[in-house]
């Protein structure tokens, strides 16, 4: 049996995938199991062991289309269902006479619509990695509850002295970055936060943050490590893995500290949690089951929120309140009291 799953982007979504690649792989276990996915995401996948070949979008799609249709697959899983999902999907189809059959992914775009602009809420209370099982329901592929996987070669693990030995006993890890700036945090906020907290951290995100880490960094040279665009995205998983809990925004770094099963603390902006992209352990929703690793900060019953499912580059209203009005105590109070609780548990 050959089965290729497909999902493009990002970071975050690639990863909520992978309890599906995991548990296709243990109802399939002398499958084939391939997966698309654009370049760029490559090592979010390359040390995954339950995948036996990735395929990479780069540029134009026929190139590649010419190399998957030498597979014969048997099943193609969509994870993204979108115009190019759709083409791919089509084009293997033609090849062998409607023999491929396929799965997609149902996306709800309906009701994240009247989410974002109405702002009635008919989504389901449960992560997006439910509902990608959904997609495999049909091949008796079931979740098995251990939540998702992040894996890293040694490659990528960081040395001693990586990092400072101040932070050697333990940190913090802030994931600042963001792909839309509207589920950033501001500057002034964080370094507000920083301020406050009495413990190690380490600043973690892109080429494109380190100069927003360094006027954190500035707050505190000694207690803060400005780690921006030092190290490569499975470095800074490595470093997630090795901090006591995670501050992030709603980005793929807070799911990366989900697969380590990290405690996290999520600031949320312009998104709400409710789309289905919260921190997942394995069996957590937001009203049942509710995860005691997961924090949510959020401001509650604003009008114009969520303003989009994704984000933009500058509020639509200018105000920006969806995080000029977070409580920054609230996130230093939540901050001590899981450093404390990290320390009895390594005593």
């Amino acid at each position: 049996m050959n089965i290729l799953i497909i999902r493009f982007s990002s970071i975050g979504d690639i990863v909520l995938t992978t309890p599906v690649i995991r548990c296709l792989r243990s109802r399939f276990p002398q499958a084939k199991i391939h997966y698309l996915t654009k370049k760029k995401f490559e090592s979010v996948l390359k040390n995954n062991p339950y995948i036996d070949r990735i395929f990479l979008l780069e540029g134009d799609i026929q190139p590649l289309m010419l190399e998957l249709l030498k597979e014969k697959y048997d099943y193609v899983i969509d994870l993204h269902h979108n115009l190019r999902t759709r083409y791919v999907k089509t084009l293997l189809r033609q090849a062998f006479n409607s023999q491929v059959v396929s799965y997609s992914f149902p996306k709800l775009n309906i009701r994240k619509w009247l989410l974002a602009n109405l702002k009635i809420n008919r989504m389901p209370d449960k992560s997006i990695v439910d509902r990608y099982f959904e997609t495999v329901k049909k091949l008796g592929v079931t979740n098995d509850g251990q939540g998702l996987d992040y894996f890293i070669g040694s490659e990528d693990e960081i040395k001693k002295d990586d990092l400072p030995m101040s932070h050697m006993l333990g940190f913090a890890a802030c994931a600042i970055g963001g792909q839309h700036e509207t589920k950033k945090m501001p500057v002034a906020m964080w370094r507000e936060l920083v301020k406050s907290l009495e413990f190690p951290l380490v600043l973690l995100g892109g080429p494109e943050d380190a100069a927003a880490a360094e006027e954190i960094r500035l707050v505190d040279p000694v207690k803060i490590y400005n780690a921006c665009g030092k190290f490569s995205l499975n470095e800074s998983a490595n470093i997630i893995s090795r901090s006591r809990f995670v501050i992030t925004h709603d980005t793929g770094l807070m799911h990366i500290a989900a697969a380590y099963k990290k405690p996290i603390i999520s600031i949320w902006g312009n998104t709400v949690p409710e789309f289905g992209m919260f921190p997942y352990y394995g069996y957590n929703n937001l009203l049942s089951n509710v995860s005691p690793l997961s924090h949510i900060i959020q401001v509650k019953k604003l009008s114009c929120r969520p303003c989009s499912k994704i984000g933009y580059k500058t509020c639509p209203k200018k105000h920006f309140n969806c995080m000029r009005k977070l409580s920054v105590p609230e996130i230093v109070l939540k901050a001590n009291e899981l450093m404390r609780i990290d320390k009895s548990v390594k005593k």
